[in-house]
């Protein structure tokens, strides 16, 4: 398959397309492509239509999109190398590191990389009912927090923005919900007195406009500190300045956090020249689909974090490097984050051949846990 897509990377940008639209000569996308996105109402899809429109436009791809309901069901198409790339939430890297979900049996690990992503005026935050008084993070303490079962990543958040305020969930009231809007009505209801959302969430306008009323505490970007705290619990995490949604304007903005959504997230053996042509021709066109979508400005060159949480793949690197991006500190980076794709990967082989007759997921967190440490590597997920 790879073969294939390789001689198409190589051979499609002598060719005229039926529309009468010519390639570009400097630019050979294969004539289709294939990415997962979330669902059709999601700004991650809205955002990949977009791009898709003007990878058509200007260099004749046909861009097909998937839709997933659930973090599993966009990383199995890429898995069975029956999609090309995946534009993905954070659960990427959840798979990258072979937890929660992905620590069954039927996973493992993931040898997976990035090419692009797009960060825009969203946030993501630990939004906190106003009338509680609440104006840092600290002062959650004796607070009540929601805590959704089954939504470890939910979870892991929430977490964070505790531990951004030196707190830890014993130094709260743990709220359970079955789901994650569950936790937004208990918010309204005064069940609960915060929870994780995202500002652009229709449920964040929703407690925004109730009796209640929403804080987004704010988080000083120059405490290294308390980003430290945060980090060890959610590297993902980045200081960010949200301009949208609930409580935000661009006059307004949250000194807060947000991370990369989409990621454009491949397996680190898709042919490099696509790779490097597809990131090629859509940093060129951001002109040309910026403004189409809600969100899709994030992709933007000066956007991008390359000592993020993940490797980036070597067709991108080369990209970058040409672009003038990538430097000495990106690629000792990408090294160590390389290194330990291959940590875990030995780690799986190892414990998937012998993984002892208890809960298999339980054991593997602990094979995990061991071969990282022993590998001088913070294991994050205990």
């Amino acid at each position: 398959m790879f073969a294939r897509r390789k001689l198409l990377a190589i051979g499609v940008g002598t060719l005229v397309m039926a529309s009468g639209v010519a390639l570009a000569s400097d630019i050979k996308l294969p004539a289709q492509m294939t990415w997962t996105a979330y669902g059709t109402t999601s700004t991650g899809y809205q955002q990949s239509v977009a791009i898709g429109n003007v990878l058509k436009k200007k260099y004749g791809m046909q861009l097909n999109i998937k839709t997933g309901k659930n973090d599993v069901a966009r990383m199995l198409p890429l898995k069975s190398r029956k999609a090309d790339f995946c534009s993905c939430g954070i659960a990427f890297y959840f798979a990258h590191e072979g937890v929660f979900m992905f620590g069954k049996k039927n996973w493992g690990p993931q040898q997976i990389s990035m090419s692009f992503a797009s960060i825009g005026g969203a946030g993501i935050g630990l939004g906190v009912a106003k009338d509680t008084g609440v104006k840092a993070y600290k002062d959650l303490k004796g607070k009540r927090v929601a805590w959704v079962r089954g939504a470890p990543a939910l979870n892991q958040n929430a977490t964070s923005f505790l531990a951004f305020g030196g707190l830890t969930w014993k130094d709260v009231k743990k709220v359970e919900f079955g789901g994650w809007k569950d936790s937004i009505n208990g918010i309204i209801n005064g069940q609960v007195d915060a929870g994780i959302m995202s500002t652009v969430s229709p449920h964040a306008k929703r407690i925004e406009a109730s009796p209640r009323g929403l804080i987004f505490p704010n988080m000083d970007h120059k405490d290294k500190v308390a980003w430290k705290r945060m980090n060890a619990v959610a590297p993902w995490a980045q200081p960010h300045m949200a301009t949208t949604g609930a409580t935000l304007s661009k006059e307004k903005p949250w000194t807060g956090s947000g991370y990369f959504y989409p990621a454009l997230v491949s397996n680190n053996d898709l042919d490099a020249g696509t790779v490097y042509n597809l990131v090629k021709a859509m940093d060129k066109s951001h002109g040309d689909f910026a403004g189409s979508a809600p969100g899709v400005d994030g992709w933007h060159r000066d956007r991008q974090n390359f000592e993020w949480v993940v490797p980036w793949h070597p067709g991108a690197v080369k990209y970058w490097k040409e672009a003038g991006k990538w430097n000495a500190a990106a690629q000792a980076h990408n090294d160590n984050l390389m290194k330990r794709q291959g940590v875990l990967a030995t780690a799986w082989k190892t414990y998937k051949a012998k993984p002892g007759s208890g809960d298999f997921q339980a054991g593997w967190m602990k094979a995990r846990a061991a071969a990282l440490t022993a590998a001088g590597m913070p294991t994050i997920f205990n």
